[in-house]
């Protein structure tokens, strides 16, 4: 159930939102967040990396499908605190007329989101506040802003670990695309299973955070079953379509861009 806006702020637990804004060098994170994260680093020390190498992935494909695809509505399941190059800005410098829709349940991102998620003149934004798992409401309540009947690129970014269930994860992202017509586009990334990256999750549930899980690389792969991939198709976020050779090992963070035909 999506907890009501007006809920206190629980900032003794730590949250996986204010942990990544930790990890990005943020401040709107709690005392819980920063040990867990700082935990989290110490164990798995591409984290921070990781956190990191997923945003400029999410920026270069939104780019990517604002300049090149035609893309102007964009869906940005499971938000998190508000970072620089948030969905909207780099959609809206690549396409002033975008139109994009935040999803996310934590008060604090509703705080953040309201005050810093502004659209451009000639666009759109809008949040919902609802939890990713409830693709019904998340759709209605988008349609206030997006044309469902038009393409929409959905974005999944380091989000759909918190799903545990394969099946389940794997049913959610095609709730989500069955909804939206051909031409939609699907932003994908998630953690790839080893032994550090099990440790990890296991690390991180401990810790009192909501349980992420790592996949196998088959597994994440699967969440593109019937989707035509772009080039250079799936694997590690670092090798898709850098804007300078990237530097150092490819992060076990993997992901693709599918359209929808």
């Amino acid at each position: 159930m999506t907890p009501p806006v007006e809920q206190e702020l629980n900032n003794g637990v730590p949250h996986s939102a204010r942990i990544w804004n930790y990890w990005l060098g943020g401040k709107d994170n709690y005392d819980a967040d920063r040990e867990l994260g700082q935990r989290m680093a110490e164990m798995f020390p591409q984290i921070v990396e990781i956190a990191r190498a997923s945003r400029q992935f999410q920026a270069r494909a939104v780019r990517h499908l604002a300049e090149e695809a035609g893309i102007r509505q964009f869906l940005d399941l499971g938000t998190g605190l508000p970072t620089a190059e948030a969905t909207h800005e780099v959609a809206q410098s690549a396409a002033p007329t975008s139109r994009v829709v935040y999803v996310d349940h934590d008060p604090i991102v509703l705080a953040h989101a309201r005050a810093l998620l502004t659209s451009g003149p000639e666009g759109a934004t809008d949040y919902v506040h609802a939890d990713l798992t409830d693709a019904p409401t998340v759709l209605r309540e988008a349609s206030r802003t997006l044309d469902l009947t038009r393409p929409v690129a959905v974005l999944l970014m380091s989000t759909l670990g918190h799903v545990a269930d394969d099946a389940q994860a794997a049913a959610l992202v095609r709730a989500y695309l069955d909804a939206l017509p051909s031409g939609s586009h699907l932003i994908l990334c998630d953690t790839i299973e080893t032994p550090m990256t099990k440790a990890g999750s296991d690390e991180y549930a401990d810790g009192g955070a909501v349980p992420y899980v790592s996949r196998p690389q088959e597994v994440v792969a699967s969440f593109a079953d019937g989707l035509e991939l772009l080039p250079p198709g799936f694997g590690s976020i670092t090798l898709w379509r850098p804007e300078t050779p990237p530097a150092g090992d490819p992060v076990e963070q993997w992901g693709f861009v599918g359209v929808k035909r």
